[in-house]
């Protein structure tokens, strides 16, 4: 089966800078990406352009991408003028529009702040409502930009959870940015390791659950030492 989103040569630059250099990506259906990186890696910039909001970059090379894309950034961007339910369907055309967006809220477990406005919600609600309005469209790929770097960490964590069931009840291609290695391996089906604007690995955490858990140590180590962080562990004393 053909990938769903190919991505051929891309480069991307701001000025005369160089961003994003030569880069080769391919994501299946129903494969859930994470890109890894350090912060001014690329990764954002990669994610733009596959969402065609790449407005400031120069550069080359080739997307293909499907048509239904939704994209969801580290804050919520929920207009504060309108309700909960408002921000879900804002857009969404089809009689059936309120009724596929109290379904979508009821998936992130919000069915019952429908009429809320924005500002009463927490950081973490507000974020399970632009989940929402990603997935009342029934994207063929979804891009998530650092979704929860503004949370707590357990907050952090029911949403990692929330957005891993949500992907493999829908289905759609995903890549997930963010800098957090933890995050990566709880949540990849695959990991690209983003180095100054290339791809410097792909890595396949293992899919049980248990097996993930006891590879875990090895693999953070493996990919802090791709981000160039040396990580020993402290010598037994008896």
């Amino acid at each position: 089966m053909s990938p769903l989103v190919t991505v051929r040569g891309l480069s991307r630059a701001f000025t005369v800078k160089g961003v994003i250099a030569g880069v080769d990506l391919d994501i299946g259906r129903g494969e859930f990406v994470v890109l890894l990186g350090r912060s001014g890696c690329g990764k954002s910039t990669l994610l733009r352009a596959l969402a065609g909001i790449d407005f400031e970059a120069s550069g080359d090379g080739q997307i293909k991408t499907p048509e239904r894309i939704s994209v969801v950034f580290q804050d919520a961007r929920l207009l504060p003028w309108m309700r909960v339910l408002g921000n879900v369907v804002l857009g969404l055309d089809g009689a059936d529009a309120r009724t596929r967006g109290l379904a979508a809220l009821a998936e992130v477990e919000l069915a019952d702040r429908a009429e809320a406005w924005p500002h009463e919600l927490s950081g973490g609600e507000q974020q399970r409502v632009a989940l929402a309005r990603a997935l009342v469209r029934e994207p063929e790929l979804l891009l998530a930009d650092e979704p929860f770097g503004a949370l707590d960490a357990l907050t952090r964590l029911r949403m990692q959870l929330l957005v891993r069931r949500l992907a493999e009840r829908h289905r759609p291609a995903v890549l997930l940015v963010t800098h957090d290695v933890d995050e990566a391996i709880r949540l990849a089906d695959r990991i690209v390791v983003l180095d100054d604007g290339r791809i410097a690995a792909h890595l396949l955490p293992p899919r049980a659950p248990v097996a993930r858990a006891a590879a875990g140590q090895g693999l953070r180590t493996q990919l802090l030492g791709l981000l160039g962080v040396e990580f020993a562990m402290p010598e037994a004393t008896s």
